[in-house]
């Protein structure tokens, strides 16, 4: 099974009058991170709203908007995505076509390769097959605080300076996934209709806390001191990313954009 891309004005055209389902999703608001997608259906007079249901007939067009990622599930396992914008017919007959973008890169098709599945069923469709819309775009405007003061070094190699003082921080910080697969294979599943950012919003803030004070050690031994890491939030930002990189990169295909 696969997406064959639809070029210029084809599903208005032709296709318009072929396709039996048109699954599509709303620009996703920032508060929502997946959702299922909704599916209109040609009734005799012309195109009705059914909703969604687990099966999606050859010949479907599936919509996919800038900012969002497409997963189909077929009986729990992945087994089509579209990373890039655009109307794509559904045709069982052919392989799974894999679409992505720059900003994803190829990262969402190794790990296709490992956790996904491609498998038929004699040309017929499995018992339950599912649409998933993912926002890739940068969520934005969280909030942490370190309840309590943590431990900086202070290091300066010319003068023989070592000391250890104590800081707190506050900010702001942003995330994005990058990696819908693994989102879904490790994090939401199979949700039944929106999976919100306030369902990690505190187990995020938590993990951020922890990963800061051996993040301001690594920025410590680069020689910068606690009252210039407002100016070295590149360094910053890198060592942050270092630090989840195990949590929040391999296993739920998410990353720190910016942390102020």
């Amino acid at each position: 099974m696969g997406l064959i891309e639809a070029i210029g004005g084809a599903i208005k055209g032709v296709a318009a009058d072929q396709w039996k389902e048109y699954f599509y999703c709303d620009s996703l608001p920032e508060n929502v991170l997946v959702t299922r997608g909704r599916k209109r259906t040609q009734g005799a007079f012309g195109t009705k709203n059914e909703g969604h249901d687990n099966i999606i007939s050859n010949g479907s067009v599936i919509a996919v908007n800038e900012g969002q990622c497409m997963i189909i599930v077929e009986d729990g396992q992945v087994v089509e995505f579209s990373a890039k914008a655009g109307q794509f017919l559904y045709d069982t007959s052919t392989e799974p076509s894999l679409l992505t973008t720059k900003d994803l890169g190829d990262n969402i098709k190794k790990t296709f390769a490992t956790v996904g599945r491609r498998f038929s069923f004699g040309g017929q469709t499995g018992k339950d097959q599912r649409v998933y819309y993912f926002n890739t775009k940068e969520i934005m405007n969280n909030k942490y605080g370190t309840p309590n003061k943590i431990p900086f070094r202070a290091v300066d190699k010319e003068i023989g300076l070592s000391l250890n003082t104590m800081i707190s921080c506050n900010g702001m910080y942003s995330y994005q996934i990058f990696d819908p697969i693994l989102f879904y294979t490790n994090v939401c599943s199979n949700v039944s209709d929106d999976y919100t950012r306030d369902k990690l919003d505190q187990m995020l803030k938590a993990e951020i806390i922890t990963a800061l004070t051996p993040a301001l050690g690594q920025i410590s031994a680069l020689g910068i001191r606690y009252d210039e890491v407002n100016i070295h939030q590149d360094e910053l930002l890198d060592a942050m990313n270092k630090e989840l990189d195990e949590k929040w990169g391999q296993i739920r295909g998410m990353r720190i954009v910016s942390f102020n």
